[in-house]
């Protein structure tokens, strides 16, 4: 696709922030199995069901403006993945405790790329005036932001904590 305009920018994102979405749900699941902390493991299975409940909104705005969501693959997303599935999936680890503080880490960063996305196609929809697209991308953000401060707490609140020992 060449992208001649701000709209075609914007579709062009949409579809490569499909794409992030839809490959990072299947680490976070295996993130979500691997974690020791049930409050973990319990706020990574609502993590995947935001990242669906986002893909299913983009795919919406996607379609809204005649275009198929898929049929891009961000490479972006595929770095990350693989760094998660290194760093807290298949490294060793002598206590679970250290790999939930890992998980979180890899899941952190997973999601501020996703907020980095979710921030510019928002403001690209803001800024052609697309108002409704606009506020559903902020909802879609809103909702990340949340999962990412919800990742915090955990972190600050136990996880750390029992890593040191």
């Amino acid at each position: 696709m060449t992208i001649n305009s701000l709209k075609d920018l914007y579709l062009d994102q949409l579809k490569d922030l499909y794409s992030a979405c839809k490959q990072s749900m299947p680490i976070v699941t295996e993130m979500g199995r691997k974690a020791k902390s049930r409050e973990l493991s319990e706020a990574l299975i609502a993590g995947n069901q935001g990242i669906s409940d986002g893909m299913d909104k983009i795919a919406q705005l996607c379609n809204d403006h005649g275009v198929d969501p898929t049929g891009e693959h961000c490479k972006g997303m595929e770095g990350l993945v693989t760094e998660a599935r290194k760093h807290a999936i298949e490294a060793s680890f002598g206590d679970d405790d250290a790999r939930d503080a890992a998980i979180i880490t890899q899941y952190q960063r997973l999601m501020h790329y996703a907020i980095a996305g979710y921030g510019c196609v928002r403001t690209f929809a803001n800024r052609l005036e697309f108002d409704g697209d606009g506020a559903i991308l902020q909802e879609c953000l809103d909702q990340t932001q949340q999962g990412d401060v919800h990742m915090t707490a955990i972190a600050e609140g136990s996880v750390n904590e029992a890593a040191l020992m």
